[in-house]
């Protein structure tokens, strides 16, 4: 059997002088690319058009990437961005938070879903699916970046990211095998978005307004949460977390989402609604 894997994987597919073209980066786009694709199907057999979806495709980029970057320089580093503003513009050099992302999207829908008269619950039912695709292509390009890695572990299937590590007195530091964090992320969200998928396609004649939403926040955050025990922190800042509060900085956020999924799902079914106008 193996006793970990070595990942060596360089994150630059090519690079052409100052110009450089990385996995992430590559992943990240076609996250959008292909939610387009399949939110166009969606709108389409529910009586919407394309125009709809290209309209609410740049609402998304923009809430993506402004709560993504937001989130990540409020949450998990205030002291130093708050002191050094500018760096905030500077996302070449890393720096996003899914937390901060679901802010953005939600608010980005909200100002999409009160502009163009949709009901809003069922704008985040269908965004959701894509959301869930997004998010696995993401989690790959972390994995392509030897980023937000795991705990060291025996398990078998670890990693060893050659990459991520510290050079100490000239010999490499910090090699020992991890768990693969981001290909656990990947591939549970990615059967999320088969699962949101299902629920719209098979059964959304069956799903008031909010249901699927709920269903994906409950289970994408309580995953997440779950997630962290296996995670090295990202910031000093989370050792004292864990030992004030024995939560991180990603599980402290994950709480209030979960409780906000069960709300949004049980008040669906107890107050059942259906279709995209506004009401």
């Amino acid at each position: 059997m193996l006793s970990y894997i070595t990942w060596n994987v360089d994150p630059e597919i090519f690079s052409l002088g100052p110009l450089s073209i990385r996995w992430y980066g590559l992943l990240f786009a076609l996250g959008f690319v292909l939610g387009q694709r399949i939110l166009s199907k969606i709108y389409v057999a529910e009586g919407r058009t394309e125009k709809d979806v290209d309209i609410i495709t740049l609402y998304m980029i923009i809430g993506t990437v402004l709560g993504a970057r937001l989130g990540h320089c409020l949450f998990y580093e205030p002291e130093y961005y708050l002191s050094n503003p500018i760096e905030i513009l500077k996302i070449w050099e890393g720096g996003l938070a899914s937390h901060g992302a679901t802010v953005g999207i939600l608010l980005a829908l909200y100002l999409f879903a009160r502009k163009y008269q949709f009901n809003y619950l069922w704008v985040l039912d269908r965004i959701v699916i894509v959301v869930a695709l997004g998010g696995a292509l993401i989690r790959l390009g972390n994995l392509m970046n030897s980023e937000i890695i795991g705990k060291v572990t025996d398990v078998p299937w670890a990693f060893k990211f050659v990459r991520n590590h510290e050079i100490i007195n000239g010999v490499a530091a910090n090699l020992q095998p991890r768990h693969p964090a981001q290909l656990y992320e990947s591939i549970s969200t990615f059967i999320l978005f088969l699962l949101t998928y299902w629920l719209w396609s098979k059964r959304k004649a069956l799903t008031p307004n909010g249901s699927i939403f709920g269903f994906f926040v409950v289970v994408l955050f309580t995953l997440r949460f779950l997630y962290e025990f296996l995670k090295e922190n990202q910031v000093n800042k989370e050792d004292y977390l864990l030992q004030t509060i024995g939560m991180n900085i990603g599980q402290l956020l994950s709480v209030p989402l979960v409780i906000i999924g069960i709300i949004i799902w049980v008040r669906a079914y107890k107050n059942p609604k259906t279709g995209y106008a506004a009401k």
